[in-house]
């Protein structure tokens, strides 16, 4: 037992952790790619693609950490500070940023919700 945690939460945790930050890229470039119908090379230059994958990734982890806590309110917070961090962006390709973000959120908390749900069910 690791502090009021068991080492199979733990283990859960963290594999949702890693199969979202290894998954939400994929699951946000299909979904972008196919509502504009062009590769994403296409739409958005490689920097702002990059910069919207790391800036994703941190997105998930605070989700899912949010999630787990069960502070829900938080997550309004990583809304706010995507926000400031990526508003140039915002303003050159609305449809890429506004779906991108929508997609990743909604994905974020859908596995994380998951990942909860097992917490309370793994003995």
């Amino acid at each position: 037992m690791i502090g009021a945690y068991s080492r199979w939460d733990l283990l859960t945790a963290l594999g949702g952790l890693a199969l979202m930050v290894l998954t939400s890229g994929i699951v946000v470039s299909g979904v972008l790619c196919r509502i504009s119908g062009r590769p994403l090379s296409e739409v958005v230059k490689k920097s702002e693609r990059d910069t919207g994958f790391v800036v994703g990734k941190c997105e998930n982890i605070l989700i899912l950490v949010f999630t787990i806590l069960g502070d829900y309110t938080a997550i309004g917070l990583v809304f706010a500070a995507k926000a400031l961090i990526r508003v140039e962006d915002a303003r050159r390709e609305p449809m890429f940023y506004l779906a991108g973000t929508m997609v990743n959120v909604t994905y974020s908390i859908l596995l994380s919700l998951a990942v909860k749900a097992l917490l309370h069910v793994i003995p």
